[in-house]
């Protein structure tokens, strides 16, 4: 009697495994959205709108292979600007954006897979600049520049230090040059590479005053099977030294 139990129970359980996987269609496709965030994601034209196999960058080799490897569909679009696409990954089933922080407060907006590379967030200063900080507190009396939407400019935003916004990270570069700010809130190694773009060049470091993580995150509405599986390919792909092999080629 008990083993008829424990093979009913069994059953049971391998039917309801099969129901989790069975809730992922063949067909099924996630979009996927980006923005010009050299080297992480960027059009290969340098225009701000993209598709597929026009998109480079480490964050996209890097979704390409994980999503090969996970067996899951998608279409890659990158688009103009960050806080819109941000919205619509948010609002729509089935939706992804990439790369973004993940921070505590919009831990429960989405679910994530990750990491895909480090973001440190620093302050630049133009190459001739005197300015040195052991705090982020020590800036509050400057211009302190930031990027629309995102997640260091909302959080100098809560700290009540009112960054001046750009609407592209890289004409902070420009801005920093020209004295229309005093320092640059921004990614490391993103705002370097948005520079050097700019023929701007030798920015010093004042501060580094967070160190952050970049994720793939996913409409809530997502099935949790196809987050496993993505996640389990991204694990594979760094034991292997593939995402190494992919940071390496940009930077």
């Amino acid at each position: 009697m008990k083993r008829c139990v424990f093979v009913l129970l069994a059953s049971v359980c391998l039917a309801f495994a099969a129901g989790v996987r069975a809730e992922v269609p063949a067909d099924y496709s996630l979009v996927l959205l980006t923005e010009n965030f050299p080297p992480y994601n960027m059009a290969a034209d340098g225009k701000n709108f993209a598709r597929e196999e026009n998109i480079q960058g480490i964050a996209a080799d890097v979704v390409r292979e994980m999503f090969k490897r996970a067996g899951i569909a998608y279409s890659m679009t990158l688009r103009f600007p960050w806080d819109r696409i941000y919205k619509l990954a948010m609002q729509n089933p089935d939706y992804g954006v990439f790369v973004t922080a993940r921070l505590p407060e919009r831990e429960q907006s989405f679910k994530w897979v990750g990491p895909i590379g480090p973001d440190d967030w620093i302050l630049l200063a133009r190459p001739d600049s005197k300015l040195k900080f052991d705090r982020l507190e020590q800036a509050r009396h400057l211009k302190i520049g930031a990027y629309k939407g995102d997640a260091i400019a909302e959080t100098l935003g809560r700290l009540g230090l009112h960054p001046v916004i750009a609407l592209r990270d890289q004409d902070n570069a420009q801005k920093l040059m020209d004295g229309e700010i005093d320092v640059w809130a921004t990614g490391d190694p993103a705002g370097r590479y948005l520079a050097r773009l700019e023929g701007v060049s030798n920015l010093k470091t004042v501060l580094r005053f967070n160190s952050a993580e970049l994720y793939l995150a996913l409409n809530k509405a997502v099935p949790d099977e196809v987050v496993a599986r993505l996640q389990q390919a991204l694990d594979q792909l760094r034991a292997e030294g593939r995402v190494d092999d992919i940071l390496n080629r940009y930077l």
